[in-house]
């Protein structure tokens, strides 16, 4: 016969031993979900400081929720079962008006060469649409260490979808969501929206019942033609972002180069779209043709180059305001 204290002592071992294999293994999978290489080569102190010689005067754009507007972090959008980290989840930041009502929606794309860049480096333009009658959502993607295009295309069209599929709950108006984006991201928010309604980048099928249209678009200095002669006569070497973002050079696959260009998407049914532009020509590629099939289609645009100015302006003062003012009164003529 087992004596009482000998089974209790034997009864608190299996349960320690229990609980321990327990949390080993929630560990394990929390790890399994979160351990993710990023590339932290582009960050907007790391852009401050390649600037900061040519233009003295730049201040970075600090966060700072606006009077009247409230704001939700690390919001899961997507999780994603099966990918070389395991469980995935992907994550947006919202804000919105307090005052109760149905806001336009924006999905803001950050930049950083496909490969680099954070979601956060946009809160304070999220934080300030906000305050100007949106529903501002700043989304991560899969960048190119994680997964080749057009993996970031699925991202952000599920991103979409999930905003129209919790529109009650953000005080969304479901029939009028716009994309925004920078840089790498004004090229995947131009692809995003020329592409509408086109099955093979719909991706994944989270909240399928939901589409993953948009009204307009805001390209702030991103590329729209990788055909360009701006984008494709530039020396290239292996490791280039572009070439490696889609999976090999022009001339192994001519064929991904052009399907990534939004250019090649336009037609009809196309939506009205804003460029915000550097001084720079390397980042206005394809933009003056872009204009010109959608004028001949009678689709609206508009156009605003800022003289002498960074590629990366719209993270710094003094070009932010201005950047917000055309984004704004943009999405005002197009969306309310």
């Amino acid at each position: 016969m087992i004596h009482y204290k000998t089974f209790r002592s034997i009864e608190i071992a299996v349960v320690i031993l229990f609980l321990n294999f327990s949390f080993q293994a929630s560990f394990a999978q929390s790890a399994k979900r979160t351990v993710i290489q990023f590339d932290t080569s582009f960050t907007t102190s790391s852009a401050w400081f390649q600037i900061r010689k040519d233009f003295p005067n730049a201040v970075i754009v600090k966060p700072g929720l606006p009077e009247g507007v409230i704001g939700e972090s690390n919001v899961i959008y997507a999780t994603l079962p099966d990918t070389p980290y395991g469980t995935r989840d992907l994550h947006l930041d919202i804000f919105k008006p307090e005052k109760s009502g149905r806001y336009p929606g924006i999905i803001i794309v950050h930049g950083g060469g496909w490969i680099s860049g954070n979601r956060s480096q946009h809160v304070p333009l999220a934080q300030q649409l906000a305050s100007r009658g949106f529903v501002a959502a700043t989304v991560e993607y899969r960048l190119s260490p994680e997964a080749l295009y057009p993996a970031a295309i699925y991202d952000i069209k599920a991103s979409i979808r999930w905003m129209r599929a919790n529109a009650v709950k953000y005080s969304i108006d479901p029939d009028h969501i716009a994309i925004l984006g920078f840089s790498a991201g004004g090229q995947l928010a131009a692809l995003t929206g020329m592409t509408n309604g086109v099955k093979k980048f719909e991706g994944y099928k989270i909240n399928e019942n939901f589409n993953s249209d948009v009204q307009a678009i805001v390209d702030i200095d991103g590329i729209l033609d990788f055909l360009a002669p701006w984008s494709l006569n530039l020396v290239r070497e292996p490791n280039t972002c572009d070439v490696v973002w889609l999976g090999g050079s022009y001339e192994e696959k001519p064929e991904i180069w052009k399907e990534a260009s939004a250019i090649f998407w336009v037609n009809t049914k196309s939506v009205p779209i804003c460029f915000i532009n550097s001084s720079l020509p390397r980042f206005h590629a394809g933009r003056d043709e872009m204009i010109d099939m959608m004028r001949h289609l009678n689709i609206y645009t508009e156009v605003h180059t800022i003289p002498d100015s960074p590629h990366p302006f719209c993270l710094f003062h003094p070009w932010f305001e201005q950047t917000v003012d055309y984004a704004t009164d943009f999405l005002t003529k197009i969306l309310k």
